[in-house]
């Protein structure tokens, strides 16, 4: 049975199991065939060395499993960001942050994550490394999820209690709805995002995937170094809103049919959900026609790597930056303003309504088989890409703060509940989320 990690630290602090033995599970777990490609890198024998610490449990994390995603700079080791092109790298002098602020908090580092090259896809497939499966893969291997795939198998797969990662379009959201775990993505600027690797210096967010909702509320509070205002109100209390446009647009029966069991549960319990239009989500292809945010600023990042080494870039992921090519200053410029504007006109159509929910991705997870590495099959992949990043990339957009949450039945496919609103919402997205959590558990 899979502890999520505040019942362990209950657990720890109780006497009845110890670091050791947690971290001696998790390192089974990081072993098994279902974590397969999950860790790029592995540090079994320093997160041992953690967990055996005198007093480790007295501090919030207790010495217990986290797992880095390869977009993190760890003093002493090279960040490839899931690529070959930065094999030859020198290795980071300091930890990112993210990493040294989880250090401090006690936790044992199991080793670095698998992930789409460079962070830019939604699907989780990595032709260099291998793509680790879908937790929930059964006959059949199923898409991750993307950029974060190694570190949400290894959550969904007990080999961590907490995956660190970043979300820029969707990065934290996606894998944590294909694999049935929880994916917050915190407003931006609370966490910073100094030694990550970057792909869009204004849309990436640092940020965690876990087990559940009080997991994330604890791993949010540890990356931003502040705390998370619990509510004890009932989840009638909020005024909910449901986004009609874009966001419910060619869900597969599976989604739909979870979407629609979970919102008569909502509204059962008592919960105030209102239908909202929301045309704006419509503008966002036109505002972004001449290329989007993450194409502009990955292409300034990698365009002199390119001019030697194009040829070891993923071919779909070298595509997707060398739209950034094409745009002028004028045209990115043009887009920051456009953004801007955009956010004030959500904000007024938002007003007065605590949360939005959506579908976190209007599909479930996709057998790798149909998009592995292969121009015969680019169509597809990019097609289930862009279905993958649909709905979560609009809070990214937004500068805003967003949760998914399970809500499948056991005998499903995983499909993830979205609680999103705009920025510095952050609270209540999260007593939203652990109400429905309650609710649906």
């Amino acid at each position: 049975m899979l502890f999520d990690l505040q019942t362990t630290l209950r657990r720890l602090r109780s006497g009845e199991t110890h670091p050791s033995f947690e971290l001696e599970r998790a390192l089974a777990a990081a072993g098994s065939a279902r974590c397969r490609h999950a860790f790029l890198k592995t540090s079994f024998d320093e997160a041992l060395a953690v967990a055996g610490k005198p007093k480790v449990v007295s501090t919030p994390l207790a010495g217990l499993p986290i797992s880095v995603k390869d977009l993190f700079d760890v003093a002493g080791q090279v960040t490839t960001a899931g690529s070959i092109v930065l094999k030859d790298a020198a290795p980071a002098q300091l930890d990112s942050p993210a990493v040294a602020r989880l250090r401090r908090a006690g936790a044992a580092f199991m080793g670095r994550t698998n992930m789409t090259e460079f962070a830019f896809s939604g699907v989780g497939i990595n032709p260099h490394f291998g793509t680790p499966a879908n937790a929930c893969s059964t006959q059949v291997a199923l898409v991750p999820g993307g950029s974060s795939s190694g570190a949400a198998v290894s959550v969904a797969c007990g080999a961590a209690f907490i995956g660190l990662g970043s979300d820029t379009g969707g990065s934290i959201r996606i894998p944590a709805a294909l694999n049935g775990i929880v994916g917050f993505k915190n407003t931006a600027r609370l966490v910073p995002t100094a030694g990550a690797l970057p792909l869009s210096s204004t849309l990436d967010t640092v940020c965690a995937l876990t087990r559940s909702v009080p997991d994330a509320m604890l791993a949010h509070e540890i990356l931003a170094q502040r705390r998370v205002t619990r509510s004890t109100a009932p989840l009638g209390a909020y005024r909910l809103a449901v986004a009609d446009t874009l966001m419910l647009d060619g869900l597969d029966a599976t989604v739909a049919h979870a979407w629609q069991r979970t919102l008569g549960t909502l509204r059962k319990a008592g919960a105030r959900i209102e239908e909202l239009a929301l045309p704006e989500l419509n503008e966002l292809r036109q505002i972004q026609a001449a290329g989007n945010l993450s194409a502009a600023e990955s292409f300034a990042w990698h365009r002199h790597r390119l001019q030697d080494k194009a040829a070891s870039y993923d071919p779909r992921v070298l595509a997707r930056i060398q739209v950034g090519a094409t745009m002028s200053a004028c045209d990115y410029i043009d887009l920051l303003g456009a953004r801007r504007r955009w956010i004030d006109k959500m904000g007024r159509a938002m007003q007065g309504f605590d949360a939005i929910l959506s579908p976190t991705t209007p599909v479930v997870a996709a057998p790798i088989a149909d998009v592995a590495p292969g121009t015969e099959r680019d169509d597809a992949f990019f097609r289930l890409n862009a279905l993958l990043l649909r709905n979560t990339s609009v809070v990214n957009m937004l500068d805003g703060c967003a949760i998914s949450l399970p809500c499948h039945l056991a005998d499903e496919l995983p499909v993830g509940m979205m609680v999103w609103a705009g920025a510095m919402r952050d609270d209540p997205v999260l007593n939203i989320a652990f109400q429905i959590e309650q609710l649906l558990s």
